[in-house]
């Protein structure tokens, strides 16, 4: 996605209806058998909500734990919930570990959540046990209990798909990936999908003053703040001038230092970084320009012969040996309007091989020369290859397929509300038989609108051919311009667009 298209992002209104119980420590004498509990209305609804409970273990180290408490309103029920398998009888509801929760050492901690339904009002239980032993800390309400429905409540609907219990969250370093067929595989041979988002930034940030990621944290609170929505690949977007040193600030080894530790840091969690090549060098006066800047300032239609092979070497050469790390060649070609898509052939022949494109002022660098400047470093990594038109044309994408020696390459797809190819008809007819034989990863997923009516028909075509998406974007823009996923890089989801997101990857597995 073009800054141009994120800058339409302003800050986002809106607040979440919250009651909490905080639960105090308890006494040396409970120690061996004691747990304290946080209950958390995460957003409310008329007639519906959404909780989270946190529970730490306070006594003894369990293998298996059951928590139990009581709605105290007779209207009161979990309707769906997720991290731990979920029923009710009565008043009484009842949440039993799953396996990858199931240990809990003495202080360990773990947050189950749920989708519930109410009537009259929402008031929060008072009571919980834990392996039958009751909870005791102090239970202290942060806000008044809901007002009866003739004084309705908030109106935020539900996310459409609700968290299973069934998904954990990734755990380990993230898998090293090859192609094998048309799917991403693991070193053991196992398909494995990338699910998560864009971290924008390291595309604008150094060139517009505002540091490296724009302020924004890539530590390991922000990490964990993803983990929280089962995140497995973050794609990141670069500048070619800020990682050459051709202009911008931090550039050149300094910028180059920032996005190994990043990429080490998320590997290290299980996240999968897909390094983008989004700005480049190269002056463009054509069609739909969106600057003149000689400089890596914007989106131009195609990577410069003079810079952009040399980025690649260097990117490649940084990273090669860690095969959990994947190349997006370039982020959004568009010779094709550059062209006025006059000639889509030849806009497909300047995508593979460059040279001189019409429309183009610059020689350019097509896309075989960066798959042979990735692989003379000997890098072994998996390549993503764009389509044309920002990315969203695959109709040709086979035929003007680079050569790779290690058959290491995946088609790139972008998919947006506003593109030209938004029907299951098109998937069907134009991105299915591209993946019949290669993987698709939709780099870029998203809808102008704050909603996730879009994403969600899409996510499902995905999800049944076994495809990954990466969603734009984890920045904290405000989602009235749309595509953005979070308030704040603690994870909290923007109205709609966020939560339904944010749902969905608690649904599926990779």
């Amino acid at each position: 996605m073009t800054r141009r298209h994120a800058l339409l992002a302003a800050t986002a209104a809106g607040t979440l209806v919250a009651a909490s119980l905080t639960a105090a420590t308890l006494p040396a004498s409970a120690a061996a058998a004691g747990c304290a509990v946080t209950y958390t209305v995460q957003s409310q609804w008329n007639g519906g909500f959404s909780g989270n409970v946190a529970i730490t273990n306070l006594g003894s180290a369990l293998t298996g734990w059951t928590l139990t408490f009581d709605f105290p309103d007779t209207d009161q029920r979990v309707t769906q919930g997720w991290s731990a398998t979920w029923s009710q009888s009565g008043a009484r509801v009842s949440a039993t570990s799953m396996s990858w929760n199931s240990a809990l050492n003495t202080g360990a901690s773990t947050t189950i959540g749920f989708n519930g339904a109410w009537s009259g009002t929402n008031p929060v239980p008072t009571s919980f046990a834990l392996n039958g032993t009751t909870c005791t800390g102090v239970v202290s309400p942060t806000t008044p209990t809901p007002p009866p429905t003739t004084t309705p409540p908030p109106t935020t609907p539900p996310p459409t798909t609700p968290p299973p219990t069934t998904t954990p969250p990734p755990s380990g370093a993230a898998p090293s990936l090859r192609v094998s067929g048309n799917r991403l595989v693991t070193a053991a041979g196992a398909t494995y999908r990338l699910l998560g988002v864009n971290r924008a930034s390291g595309e604008f940030a150094c060139v517009q003053g505002k540091g490296m990621w724009d302020s924004g944290p890539v530590d390991q609170a922000s990490v964990d703040a993803m983990k929280a929505w089962n995140i497995r690949a973050v794609r990141i977007p670069l500048n070619e001038d800020c990682w050459l040193g051709l202009s911008g600030s931090p550039s050149g080894a300094t910028y180059q230092q920032a996005v190994k530790a990043y990429v080490n840091l998320l590997v290290a969690n299980g996240i999968n970084p897909i390094l983008d090549l989004h700005w480049t060098h190269g002056q463009y006066t054509g069609n739909i320009s969106a600057c003149t800047d000689v400089n890596a300032t914007c989106q131009k239609p195609m990577p410069s012969r003079q810079y952009t092979p040399q980025f690649w070497t260097g990117v490649a050469t940084a990273f090669k040996g860690n095969d959990a790390v994947l190349f997006d060649l370039f982020n959004e070609p568009y010779p094709d309007a550059a062209n006025n898509w006059s000639d889509m052939t030849a806009a497909w022949r300047c995508l593979r091989d460059g040279g001189t494109c019409t429309g183009i002022e610059y020689p350019v660098a097509g896309m075989q020369s960066l798959v042979d400047a990735v692989r003379a470093t000997g890098a072994t990594n998996v390549l993503l290859v764009p389509g044309l038109t920002w990315t969203n044309d695959l109709t040709q994408w086979l035929t003007y397929k680079p050569t790779d020696p290690r058959n290491n390459i995946v088609a790139s797809w972008h998919s947006y509300n506003f593109n030209a190819c938004v029907t299951e008809t098109c998937w069907d007819t134009q991105i299915a038989p591209v993946a019949a034989q290669v993987p698709v990863h939709a780099g870029e997923i998203g809808q102008d609108t704050c909603a996730h009516d879009y994403i969600d028909r899409l996510m499902t075509w995905l999800d049944g051919k076994r495809l990954g998406y990466t969603a734009w974007t984890w920045n904290p823009w405000g989602c009235s311009g749309g595509n953005v996923l979070i308030e704040d890089y603690n994870g909290t989801p923007t109205k709609s667009y966020g939560e339904g997101y944010r749902a969905h990857l608690l649904s599926v597995t990779p």
